[in-house]
C-alpha cells in the first residue's frame, strides 16, 4: 500500500513508518516539526530514516537516502492548501493520523494550539480523505479522554462525556467528527486511544524521558499523586503492531449497532474505536524503581499533589482489539526500560 503517516517526526509516527516500510509499503511521512519539545530528537528520529535536517524544506517532498519507499514532507494540518495538493498528488491507499499537539498540562498554558492542530487539523485531514477517495483512515485519540471516569478498567463501552483537559476535549471530539464523516462519506474511520506509550526514541515531556534525564543529572524529579498514579505503560513496539493490524483490517459497520442501545464503540457506519494499551497497569513508584534499576543509581523524588488535569489511574481494557484482531501486548516493563536506557545513553552520549 501507499500509506500517508502523519507525525513520522514524533514518537509513535517514526516507528511506524519504519516498521511499514520494513514489511515492504511506501511511505509518505508528515510532520510540522514544531519546537513543543526538544527538536534535536524529532530530526534525529528523521535522521534514522534517512531524511537529513538540511534536506527539509517546507512543503516539499523529500526522498529517504536509505529507504527508497520513504519521502517525507515538512508540512502543517492547518495548511488545507498544501494538504490537498499532496492527496491529490499521490492518491493514498491509506492514511494514519498521528500528527497532533501533544500534552495534556500544555493544554492548560496554551488552548489554541490544540484546536488549530487537533481539530482545525484534523478537519482537513477528513476532506482531503473524502475529496480525494481515500476510505481507509486511523487515527491518534487518547486515553485521556476517560476523564472523569473511575470504573476500571476503561472500557470503549464505557461513557467519555466529561474530560478534563482540553487536550482529552480534542481527542473525543477527533471521534465524534470522524463517525460524521464514517456516516456520511462511507470511510472507514478507527480512533485508537493509546495508553502512555514509552521506549527508545520516546517523548521528552514524558515520564520516563523525564525522570532518566533528572536521575543523571542528578536532579530531584517531581512525583504526582505521591507515587500513587497508576498507569498502563504500553511499549512502542506493542503499539505499534496494534496500529498495523489497524491500518490492515479497515473499519466496517456493526450490523447489530442499534440507536436504541447505541454501542459508543461501534456503528451502524464503517466506524470504530480501540484501546491499544499494556492491560496490566503499574503504580508510578514501581515504574521510577524500574527506571533505578535500569539506571543503577537512585532517584531524588518530590513527592506532590495530583496536578490539574491529570488522571490517578489509566487501566486499558483491550479485549474488543485481541478479539477482533489478536492483538496481545507482549513487552514487559523492565525490558522496555532498559531498552529505552540503553538508547538515551547512546543518543546523549552519556
Amino acid at each position: 500500500m501507499k500509506i500517508l503517516v502523519t507525525g513520522t517526526a514524533g514518537f509513535i509516527g517514526s516507528h511506524l513508518a519504519q516498521r511499514l516500510l520494513a514489511r515492504g509499503d511506501e511511505v509518505v511521512g508528515l510532520d510540522s516539526i514544531n519546537d513543543y519539545y526538544d527538536v534535536r530528537v524529532k530530526y534525529g528520529r528523521l535522521q534514522r530514516a534517512g531524511i537529513r535536517e538540511t534536506d527539509i524544506a517546507y512543503n516539499t517532498l523529500v526522498t529517504s537516502r536509505t529507504l527508497p519507499a520513504y519521502r517525507f514532507i515538512k508540512l502543517q494540518l492547518e495548511d488545507a492548501e498544501g494538504l490537498n495538493a499532496l492527496f491529490a498528488a499521490e492518491k493514498f491507499d491509506a492514511v494514519c493520523n498521528l500528527a497532533a499537539q501533544a500534552g495534556v498540562r500544555y493544554s492548560l498554558q496554551n488552548p489554541r494550539a490544540y484546536v488549530d492542530a487537533n481539530i482545525i487539523g484534523f478537519l482537513n485531514i477528513l476532506e482531503a480523505c473524502r475529496h480525494h477517495g481515500v476510505k481507509n483512515m486511523s487515527y491518534a485519540s487518547s486515553s485521556s479522554v476517560y476523564g472523569l471516569n473511575e470504573e476500571l478498567p476503561f472500557s470503549t463501552s464505557h461513557n467519555v462525556d466529561h474530560p478534563i483537559s482540553l487536550y482529552a476535549a480534542s481527542k473525543k471530539a477527533n471521534e465524534l467528527m470522524a463517525h460524521t464523516y464514517s456516516h456520511l462519506f462511507g470511510i472507514a474511520t478507527t480512533g485508537l486511544r493509546f495508553f502512555t506509550v514509552y521506549g527508545p526514541w520516546g517523548r521528552p515531556d514524558m515520564a520516563l524521558f523525564l525522570f532518566t534525564k533528572a536521575a543523571i543529572e542528578g536532579k530531584t524529579i517531581d512525583v504526582f499523586n505521591h507515587g500513587k498514579m497508576l498507569r498502563d505503560f504500553t511499549y512502542i513496539d506493542d503499539i505499534v503492531e496494534g496500529v498495523v493490524r489497524v491500518i490492515d483490517n479497515p473499519a466496517k459497520a456493526n450490523p447489530a449497532w442499534s440507536g436504541q442501545a447505541p454501542d459508543p464503540s461501534s456503528s451502524s457506519a464503517p466506524w470504530k474505536v480501540y484501546n491499544i494499551g499494556n492491560n496490566n497497569p503499574v503504580q508510578l513508584m514501581d515504574f521510577i524503581e524500574a527506571i533505578e534499576r535500569a539506571l543503577g543509581m537512585k532517584i531524588k523524588k518530590n513527592l506532590m499533589p495530583l496536578q490539574a488535569g491529570d488522571v490517578p489511574a489509566t487501566y486499558a481494557d483491550v479485549s474488543d482489539l485481541v478479539e477482533d484482531l489478536h492483538y496481545q501486548p507482549a513487552t514487559p516493563v523492565q525490558v522496555g526500560i532498559d531498552r529505552f536506557v540503553a538508547w538515551y545513553r547512546e543518543f546523549f552520549a552519556v
